[in-house]
């Protein structure tokens, strides 16, 4: 069971895939950003995990809804809208720009067209969609496998997550930087962000860390870290912070990311890969809020909530 929950995920095996994917998930979440009204610190553009892959969920359109979903088991985008109409994409390999087209011509079929900003977000590259034909990738398997580490992962943050009274992200991902995460708040405003995220205002970094924060996630890596990981940082970081000891003991605080990190083939490998990536999120949430004042008796269920909870 456990390997079928924490697969096998080498990066260089499916980096082409993995960029691919991503591009084409940007075109997706850009048709979510376009429909959606605004919501403090961009929440209205996430992903959510489901079954079989991830969803924009409902979608307003005029007095209709639309949804568009991957499905990581079939391999298929499907489009569904409130008349009841249905488009499918199959997921094979073919170029971004192929993609691109097939998404729109099916939302024009379904009566429901969406105009998309048709550049990336968050990476250095700024090729529009409908020019790139670099990406092409597409290897179903290591697609699954990302999908259910995400889903693995999910169930975990979001028991991490019910452990907090105050505000709470919920469980996402974004699109732009290819990422599950969560987020907790003290409460407090926070400096102004510096910005400076690859073709990202800075508007949006700052409305984002508009307010302290202990965020954590799963990220499939990148050049700065060729290798899946789990990551946990603060905002701002607080005196000390780097040095903090956490659980388990392989993971660390990157120098380079200004986080702490623990590569997820630890987690894979561990005889409970759950309590490990729990003992972690907690250990280094405890540092930032401990380091960072956070009134901690206010915000956490207590110990006896939860263990009531967990006995019920």
């Amino acid at each position: 069971m456990t390997h079928f929950a924490w697969p096998a995920l080498p990066y260089e095996a499916w980096k082409d895939t993995y960029e691919t994917l991503h591009m084409w998930m940007q075109i997706v979440g850009k048709i979510r950003l376009a429909r959606m009204p605004w919501l403090n610190h961009t929440w209205q553009v996430t992903l959510y995990p489901t079954a079989s892959g991830l969803t924009t969920g409902r979608m307003p359109y005029d007095d209709e809804a639309f949804e568009i979903d991957f499905d990581f088991v079939a391999h298929e985008l499907n489009v569904r809208t409130s008349r009841g109409d249905h488009g499918v994409i199959q997921l094979v390999p073919m170029s971004v720009s192929q993609f691109y087209a097939s998404v729109m011509e099916a939302l024009t079929a379904l009566r429901m067209p969406v105009s998309i900003y048709g550049k990336p977000t968050e990476i250095e590259s700024q090729l529009p969609f409908d020019e790139d034909d670099i990406h092409r990738s597409y290897d179903a398997e290591y697609a699954a496998r990302c999908w259910r580490i995400v889903c693995s992962s999910s169930d975990v943050l979001g028991r991490f997550r019910s452990h907090y009274y105050g505000k709470a992200s919920p469980v996402h991902f974004f699109w732009g930087s290819f990422d599950l995460a969560v987020t907790r708040f003290s409460g407090r405003v926070a400096p102004p962000h510096p910005g400076g995220v690859p073709n990202l205002p800075d508007r949006v970094a700052r409305d984002a860390y508009s307010h302290e924060v202990s965020s954590a996630g799963f990220w499939p890596g990148g050049a700065l870290a060729p290798y899946p990981l789990f990551y946990s940082y603060a905002y701002p970081e607080p005196g000390g912070f780097a040095d903090a000891k956490v659980q388990p003991s392989s993971a660390r605080y990157d120098t380079t990311l200004h986080e702490f990190i623990l590569p997820y083939d630890d987690v894979r490998r561990a005889d409970e890969p759950e309590p490990t990536l729990l003992a972690f999120l907690q250990s280094t949430y405890v540092a930032a809020a401990e380091l960072g004042a956070w009134d901690r008796s206010s915000l956490e269920v207590p110990p006896e909530t939860l263990r009531a909870v967990d006995a019920a």
